[in-house]
């Protein structure tokens, strides 16, 4: 667990320690036309608490911080930071924002794209969006922000950071205040236009990264997850030879101390074929080595493929990559300086298993799984060998799956290999490998080995995107010092790329509540078999709600038409969720739509579990915040 923002929560404190002005078995006052969303406010700068209306000052206030409101009278607001246990205090309306929406902007990385600027208002962003000569004013407000000249001139009140700001390994608060959906100017294709707060100039200056993290040169972790059943075996030969070519080339150099290395081996479940003797090997854990032979001989005993058929044609490649995220020890705990540079390659000729067979290990699937490598900056990419036995219906399902799950900052890595051709793989993987390697020589100010033609413009812009974060974790950068704004969530110049990404910020509570429902749901919808089933089902449905509402943690609403409805802080945000479309008609009619809710539901299910015992995700916005009120700046493509 995290706290955000130390130097404000001697503040927080004393707000959190102040007398009672209500009941302690208050809850805060709700969102009209809602039966379980809070009213919240945020702190203008120099909000003070007071004791009651007009009373003495019992807190000064870091701006832009979250309170809950039990009571509105005269201009006045009583808040607390805890939506449990009454309030704690007052602050005038003049001093506060509703937020209304709970939702938080996250930076993406901007390599690829243009920093982009915060307007004073709407229409101002609007203007540049709409400029016939959009890049050249782009361009001069860019190099007068970098020479500092940041003064309000044509609206522009804050620039990006240069470097990237990761949101999950440092939580910043960055709340949307208000969006307005539209179309995009240049392509006219859909944009959030949102105005956003954050941290004023005069707040404290950022603290500097805690000893030994990001101490070291900037360098590179690869982890090789080698699918090492029947087929494999001179693909993982090649990789052998590939790799053995890069470590003598580098060997005793000091990019060769700044290239680390790592293998998983993949085959399929033991328990239906015990004859493949694994499903998952870490067959050597990524590490700082002064000589990589160890990883070359790992390789090399990974062609001692399996003998055994597995039980179908696709292979546990997603267990594979699972282990990967979650079993490598990518901080380097011991050292205390993690690796900044996260790769992992896999390599297979078989698709991955679907959640739903039963010879899967886990049931989360590739959305889920490549949201949690993005949010831990692990880059996953696919060497796909589409050889003759996979047949051209394994293939299609194959790429579609590895495409998704090699998606990293907007770009793809997926690299297929027609026909399996072994010549073709040798010369991917050694312009690969070298690739990453060259991202080290890059950040060193060395020249490297790949010119950017042969490279690629995604491997280049990936380098670029790579040293930014590690930029941004070894400078502290933080979020930009604006007090309000607009920014589009694209960029203006290229709407493709996006450049804030809208989460909802929910506390453990919350994802607990969306687990319970969507644990529910997936069980009474494997009850419901027939037609007939299907339309009992929401009846049982409504049951669960109304059971689940008696527990005064688990906000839902019990009167409610759909599925998702119960949530009802989904309601009002910038996402189409299935479940707030599915009612009780629609879920009868279609057994096939049934089945791929239910599925989609026990993916996300599966990764909300890991993430609620998962303390590195969690940060509490006030000291001694009870564990159910931590917080997380969930991505909205794993919501219900």
């Amino acid at each position: 667990m995290r706290y955000f923002l130390s130097a404000c929560l001697v503040s927080l404190a004393l707000l959190g320690a102040a007398a009672p002005v209500a009941a302690q078995t208050a809850r805060p006052l709700l969102l009209e036309g809602t039966q379980t969303v809070f009213q919240r406010v945020l702190t203008k700068p120099g909000a003070q608490i007071r004791s009651a209306p007009q009373g003495q000052v019992i807190a000064s206030m870091p701006a832009f911080q979250p309170l809950y409101v039990y009571q509105r009278a005269n201009g006045w607001l009583a808040v607390a930071n805890s939506n449990a246990g009454g309030p704690t205090g007052w602050i005038s309306e003049a001093e506060a924002v509703d937020w209304k929406q709970n939702i938080v902007g996250a930076f993406t990385n901007a390599a690829g794209r243009e920093r982009q600027f915060f307007f004073e208002t709407e229409e101002q962003l609007r203007w540049l969006m709409n400029h016939e000569a959009l890049r050249a004013v782009q361009a001069r407000l860019l190099a007068q922000a970098e020479a500092g000249i940041v003064d309000g001139a044509e609206g522009v009140v804050a620039i990006e950071p240069e470097e990237f700001v990761n949101i999950r390994d440092e939580l910043y608060l960055m709340p949307i205040l208000d969006f307005v959906e539209d179309l995009h100017p240049v392509n006219y294709e859909d944009v959030l236009l949102m105005q956003v707060a954050s941290v004023p100039k005069d707040a404290a200056p950022p603290t500097a990264p805690e000893k030994g993290e990001g101490a070291g040169p900037f360098d590179v972790g690869i982890v090789f997850v080698l699918d090492t059943t029947q087929s494999m075996e001179p693909y993982i030969a090649a990789t052998q030879r590939v790799l053995q070519s890069t470590v003598q080339d580098i060997a005793g150099t000091e990019i060769g101390e700044l290239v680390n290395f790592g293998v998983i081996g993949f085959r399929d479940n033991t328990d239906a074929v015990p004859e493949l003797e694994y499903r998952t090997k870490v067959l050597m854990p990524l590490a700082r080595r002064a000589d990589q032979a160890p990883v070359i001989a790992a390789i090399g005993s990974a062609t001692q493929v399996a003998r055994a058929n597995s039980p179908g044609f696709n292979e546990d490649s997603l267990a594979g990559v699972e282990d990967a995220i979650d079993e490598i020890d990518w901080d380097q705990l011991g050292a205390g300086d993690p690796i900044d540079a996260r790769y992992v390659i896999l390599v297979t000729d078989a698709g991955p298993k679907d959640p739903r067979d039963p010879n899967a290990r886990s049931e989360i699937g590739v959305r889920e799984l490549q949201t949690d490598a993005e949010g831990r900056r692990i880059v996953v990419m696919t060497l796909h060998l589409k050889t003759p036995v996979g047949g051209a219906a394994n293939h299609e399902y194959a790429e579609a799956r590895y495409r998704e799950l090699s998606r990293f900052a907007g770009r793809e890595y997926y690299f297929p290999i027609e026909g399996g051709s072994e010549q073709a793989f040798a010369a991917t993987a050694q312009r690969l490998v070298t690739a990453l390697t060259d991202h080290v020589r890059v950040a060193r100010g060395e020249t490297a080995v790949l010119p950017e033609a042969e490279a690629g413009d995604d491997l280049v812009a990936l380098g670029r995107a790579m040293r930014l974060a590690y930029l941004g974790a070894q400078r502290g950068t933080q979020a930009p010092a604006v007090i309000q704004g607009w920014i589009a969530d694209r960029a203006v110049e290229a709407p493709q790329a996006q450049v804030i990404e809208p989460r909802l910020l929910v506390t453990k509570n919350e994802m607990a509540t969306m687990a319970e429902l969507l644990d529910n749901l997936v069980r009474l919808g494997e009850q419901a078999t027939g037609t007939d089933d299907a339309y009992s089902f929401f009846g049982q449905v409504r049951g669960v709600i109304a059971q689940m509402a008696q527990n005064p943690d688990r906000l839902v609403n019990p009167d409610t038409d759909t599925l998702g409805g119960a949530l009802e802080y989904l309601e009002r945000l910038p996402y189409q969720s299935q479940l707030l479309q599915m009612t009780e008609d629609r879920w009868g009619q279609s057994a096939m739509l049934r089945r791929g809710i239910i599925d989609g539901m026990r993916q996300k299910l599966v990764q909300y579990r890991k993430w609620l015992f998962d303390p590195t995700v969690w940060t509490a916005l006030y000291e001694g915040a009870p564990d159910g009120e931590l917080v997380f700046a969930m991505p909205f493509d794993v919501l219900p």
